[in-house]
């Protein structure tokens, strides 16, 4: 399986009240089918357990806290999430990957970042220190790592790494391919910063699309996380599109992340969670003994078409709910803790 994803990230300057937006449409035509899983981890459980690549995971006495999905049931790591400081990591490509008893999977990678970086750029170090040291020499990986203030496209290849900071104001990033190229602003030791990246570790490198999907940020200021919906149903792909997330990160009031936790966005709805004092997500987006899909990704498997409509008027009602507490708030308080649940568990009542 792969970890493939396309993305949108959307800078400040376009965005509504300053934040940074990103979307993530996961891809995979050979699994669409398979459940994706969203699982919340406590500050002592970011690092805990074994890795799926087979390197030991890493201790911290400073971990944050961290939503994460999953792009199969039962993987350690994900494929993107984010942490309680305002830093969501994704990763847009995966080629040759193995395990063996001192690797990291892509996955493992996203998830052991998340636990520990504060920001983007630590972020940006932390995965070019663990591809230096527990990178696979078959691996090819493309992530990106955002904040509220910046984006950055980091693109490995075995052992080394170098990293982009995005310029752009917004950006397509296709899920195929190492994607940076002579633009360098971080990168392993001794790389050949006048050698393009991509071109010399990968044949398949694709320059990040022109073309955009959905509502186009027009650079006054008005783009909006539906705007980022709207964008993943438009890119999205009945027989390869998987779950979707959207991170809106936000440098003075409160980060939202919206997760489908069902295949094609354009079939699905999104559901928010902040990091409120002690959230609480429904049992109802993991996948339980002895089944192969969690309920949620069954029950929508098995919707009638009116369910959709209802649903996205709920959708519509929850972001301006939301919208007009953040603007009134600058912390998650306790009412926000099973925000998450109680959006899932109104999402199956109208199908069951």
């Amino acid at each position: 399986m792969s970890s493939n994803g396309e993305c949108f990230v959307v800078l400040p300057a376009n965005c509504v009240s300053g934040t940074l937006i990103v979307g993530r449409n996961a891809e995979d035509e050979a699994s669409v089918g398979v459940t994706s899983e969203v699982c919340y981890y406590d500050v002592s459980e970011g690092g805990e357990g074994k890795t799926d690549g087979g390197a030991a995971a890493e201790s911290s006495n400073d971990g944050l806290r961290v939503i994460l999905q999953k792009p199969k049931p039962g993987l350690w790591g994900g494929d993107f999430g984010a942490n309680e400081r305002g830093l969501a990591v994704g990763l847009t490509w995966t080629a040759g990957e193995e395990e063996d008893s001192d690797s990291l999977l892509g996955t493992d990678i996203v998830r052991l970042t998340l636990a520990v970086s504060s920001d983007v750029e630590a972020a940006v170090d932390h995965i070019g220190g663990l591809i230096a040291s527990h990178g696979h020499d078959n691996s090819k990986l493309n992530f990106i790592a955002c904040d509220s203030t910046a984006a950055w496209l980091i693109s490995c290849a075995g052992k080394v790494w170098a990293a982009e900071k995005v310029e752009s104001s917004f950006l397509r990033l296709p899920s195929g391919g190492l994607t940076v190229t002579t633009v360098i602003n971080k990168s392993s030791e001794g790389l050949d910063a006048e050698a393009s990246f991509a071109a010399a570790h990968d044949a398949e490198a694709q320059t990040p699309a022109e073309d955009w999907c959905g509502p186009k940020p027009s650079g006054d200021g008005t783009y909006t996380q539906h705007d980022m919906f709207e964008t993943l149903r438009a890119a999205s792909n009945e027989s390869s599109s998987r779950a979707a997330t959207v991170s809106v990160l936000s440098a003075k009031g409160i980060c939202c992340h919206w997760f489908t936790a069902t295949p094609n966005a354009a079939e699905s709805v999104f559901k928010p969670f902040v990091f409120a004092p002690k959230p609480r997500i429904s049992p109802l987006t993991a996948v339980q003994p002895e089944a192969e899909l969690t309920l949620l990704h069954k029950l929508h498997s098995q919707r009638k078409p009116a369910a959709l409509e209802h649903l996205r008027s709920l959708e519509r009602s929850c972001v301006d709910e939301l919208n007009n507490y953040f603007s009134l708030q600058d912390h998650a308080s306790d009412e926000l803790d099973e925000l998450l649940k109680d959006c899932v568990e109104a999402e199956v009542k109208f199908y069951r």
